[in-house]
C-alpha cells in the first residue's frame, strides 16, 4: 500500500467540515505495528473532539475514531506480541478513521476467530469504560441494584449488559420508551422514562425507597442531581460523561447525607497508566463477545465516505449501540 484514504479534521467544526484525503501509507518503527483497518467505531466524544470541545485537543489535521479492528500487515523491530496476519483490535484516542494505522504494539489485543471486525471495533471504549467503572471503580456486587442513565447509548448499553453478567439488578433509564425496550432486550430488569417521569421518585419507587446501590451516569445535565438524590446509603455514583452537554454542579451535602461515594471514571487515563490491566479487561470482553454473552450491538455500518452521516446520527441521538465505519 503506497497511499491510503483518511478522514481528516483540518479545521474545528462539525461532521460536515471533515474531509476525505489521500495520505502516505504508514511505516512501523521500533515497538510499532501497522494494522490494515477493517472497522472503526465512532463515539459521542468524536463529535466533541472535532469541535475542539473535548478535554483532549489533538493538533490539526487529525482523524477521528479512537477504536478499531483489523489485520496486522507489518511489525517494527522488537515486536513479538503480534505478527503479520493476526486479527487485532486497539484503542488510540483518535486517528483510526483511515485505511491503515501505525500504533504501539502494547495497545493491541488479539481477537477470537469467531468475533467479526465490526463487532470487535465497538468493544474497546464502551465496554472497556463500563467494565472499568463497574468492576474497578464501583466494585459492583451480585445482588446489588444498578441504575444506568442513557441506557440505550453506547456506554449505557454496555453497562446494562455488564451489570447483568456481574449479577446485579439493572434499572435502565432513558428518554423514550423505545430506548427502554431496547435496554430491556439486553438485560435490564426495569425501566424509567426520565423524559416523562421524575427520575428520583421513580428510582426510589423501584427500590422500595432505598435507592440504587450504583448509579452509572454518562448523561450529566439535570438528571445527574436527581439520580444522586436517589442513590442508596453507601451507594456509588459514577461520573462517566456529559452527553446532555451540561456539566452539573452537584451540592456536595448530598454525598454527606447519603453517605455515598462520587467516583470519577476516566477510563482513557487509566488505560494509559495501566495498559496491562486494560489489556486484561479488554481480552475478557472480547471473549465474552465471541461467546455471545455481550451483544456488541452494531446500529449501522457506514462506508468511510459516509462518516459525516454517521457522526451526525450520533450527535442527534439516533444511534442505539455503535456506529461503525468500514474503510
Amino acid at each position: 500500500m503506497k497511499a491510503m484514504k483518511a478522514l481528516l479534521c483540518t479545521r474545528l467544526g462539525g461532521p460536515d467540515d471533515l474531509e476525505l484525503q489521500d495520505l502516505p501509507a504508514p511505516v512501523a518503527g521500533a515497538g510499532e505495528v501497522v494494522v490494515a483497518v477493517r472497522a472503526v467505531a465512532l463515539n459521542f466524544f468524536d463529535t466533541l473532539i472535532i469541535a475542539g470541545k473535548y478535554q483532549r485537543k489533538p493538533a490539526l489535521p487529525f482523524s477521528p475514531g479512537a477504536e478499531f479492528a483489523g489485520i496486522v500487515t507489518a511489525v517494527g523491530p522488537g515486536v513479538t506480541s503480534v505478527g503479520p496476519g493476526d486479527r487485532v483490535a486497539g484503542y488510540i484516542g483518535e486517528g483510526a478513521a483511515r485505511e491503515a494505522v501505525v500504533v504501539p504494539a502494547e495497545v493491541l489485543v488479539r481477537l477470537p476467530d469467531a468475533l467479526a471486525f465490526e463487532r470487535a471495533a465497538g468493544v474497546t471504549v464502551t465496554y472497556g469504560t463500563s467494565l472499568y467503572a463497574l468492576k474497578n471503580r464501583a466494585r459492583l456486587q451480585p445482588g446489588e441494584t444498578l441504575a444506568v442513565l442513557g441506557a440505550s447509548g453506547g456506554v449505557g448499553l454496555a453497562a446494562v449488559e455488564l451489570g447483568r453478567i456481574i449479577g446485579a439488578r439493572v434499572i435502565a433509564c432513558a428518554s423514550a420508551d423505545d430506548k427502554l425496550d431496547f435496554a430491556r432486550a439486553h438485560g435490564a430488569a426495569d425501566g424509567i422514562n426520565y423524559g416523562r417521569d421524575d427520575l428520583k421518585l421513580s428510582l426510589r419507587a423501584l427500590t422500595g425507597g432505598r435507592g440504587p446501590d450504583v448509579v452509572y451516569d454518562p448523561v450529566g445535565g439535570a438528571y445527574a442531581e436527581q439520580a444522586l438524590r436517589a442513590t442508596a446509603w453507601l451507594g456509588r455514583f459514577l461520573v462517566v460523561g456529559f452527553a446532555a452537554g451540561e456539566i452539573p454542579k452537584m451540592p456536595l451535602n448530598l454525598a454527606l447525607l447519603r453517605n455515598c461515594d462520587i467516583l470519577g471514571v476516566n477510563w482513557g487515563g487509566w488505560a494509559a497508566r495501566d495498559p496491562g490491566g486494560n489489556r486484561a479487561n479488554t481480552a475478557e470482553l472480547m471473549q465474552w463477545c465471541a461467546e455471545g454473552r455481550l451483544s456488541a450491538h452494531v446500529h449501522a455500518v457506514y462506508p468511510l465516505a459516509q462518516a459525516k452521516q454517521a457522526l451526525n446520527d450520533i450527535a442527534s441521538r439516533k444511534v442505539m449501540g455503535k456506529a461503525i465505519l468500514r474503510p
